[in-house]
């Protein structure tokens, strides 16, 4: 069995790599060659918090479970199986794991469903899981223009330092005319309005899994001519945006939309995170492992 650390992942895993293997997952779990199992939570007194999610995907399956704790950060690891003998074949450190896959998730998404030309990106959040989101956008559309905006103004102009972006002075500055906008917070409560998007454009909302928060206000939501999710089943348990606004009448799996984009209409992807990206992802690692086994026949041994 091998073992992976965060550097491996990182380097085994580029993000342009990761949204062919998100297409592949979905097309996959549209004919029924794929499983998932939406997550689990077990809630300690403590604020502690285990979480844990699964899925089968071609020659394997597997399952990603982290702990958090408000206080004390997050802790990821995912194991890798073989489905025909059950065998384990792979554990590796998950935090990157989560964010690259999340980032390609968003950028298969905006290859549906964004203006093809899109030109002007706005981000909402300055936090890891942004930069994937602005690597994977970039991977599939011709961004000139990026803004971001996040409550830290330290932050918010370290990230713009970083990924020669713009920060704007507010959130509403940043939204404005986007041709895309990512929501990749942690808001409780909605962290842009719906007049601030423009007819045509994409909002990718990425930062809330929890029934009880959302970044998106419920007119938005009601006004999309369509709002993609990657599982209807799992977004009925934590998709707090379309919870709370009780707006369902124009959710599709992701898996059953087909290339789209209507200048006139507002889209939403509102992503919560499936077992089955962690597979698709984690499978690609391993056997890229195995193609180069003089490299990591260290981390082979190491676990044995």
């Amino acid at each position: 069995m091998f073992y992976f650390t965060e550097s491996d992942v990182q380097e085994l895993l580029p993000v342009s790599e990761a949204i062919r293997l998100m297409r592949m997952a979905f097309e996959a779990m549209k004919n029924g060659r794929a499983q998932n199992q939406p997550r689990r939570r077990l809630i300690l007194e403590s604020g502690s918090v285990l979480h844990s999610m699964a899925g089968a995907v071609g020659n394997y399956f597997g399952t990603k479970f982290y702990s958090t704790n408000p206080r004390y950060g997050a802790h990821f690891y995912f194991f890798l199986y073989d489905s025909k003998t059950a065998q384990p074949l792979a554990m590796m450190e998950a935090n990157y794991l989560g964010q690259i896959r999340t980032g390609a998730a968003s950028g298969y998404a905006t290859d549906l469903l964004a203006n093809p030309k899109a030109a002007t990106l706005a981000i909402i959040g300055s936090g890891f899981q942004a930069r994937t989101q602005l690597d994977a956008i970039r991977a599939v559309r011709p961004i000139q223009n990026v803004r971001v905006w996040s409550r830290s103004e330290e932050k918010r102009r370290k990230f713009a330092e970083e990924c020669s972006v713009t920060a704007a002075n507010s959130a509403e500055e940043a939204v404005r005319g986007a041709d895309i906008v990512v929501t990749a917070t942690n808001a409780k409560d909605p962290v842009l309005e719906s007049d601030w998007i423009s007819d045509g454009a994409l909002v990718n909302a990425m930062g809330s899994n929890v029934a009880t928060r959302r970044e998106l206000p419920a007119g938005l939501l009601k006004r999309a001519a369509l709002v993609a999710v990657d599982s209807l089943e799992q977004a009925k348990i934590e998709a707090g945006d379309l919870i709370l606004a009780d707006s369902w009448s124009n959710v599709v799996e992701l898996q059953n939309v087909e290339p789209h984009y209507a200048e006139n209409h507002v889209t939403i992807f509102k992503s919560i995170g499936l077992g089955i990206e962690d597979v698709a992802a984690g499978a690609f690692i391993y056997e890229r492992a195995l193609a180069t086994p003089e490299r990591f026949a260290d981390r082979s041994r190491a676990t044995r």
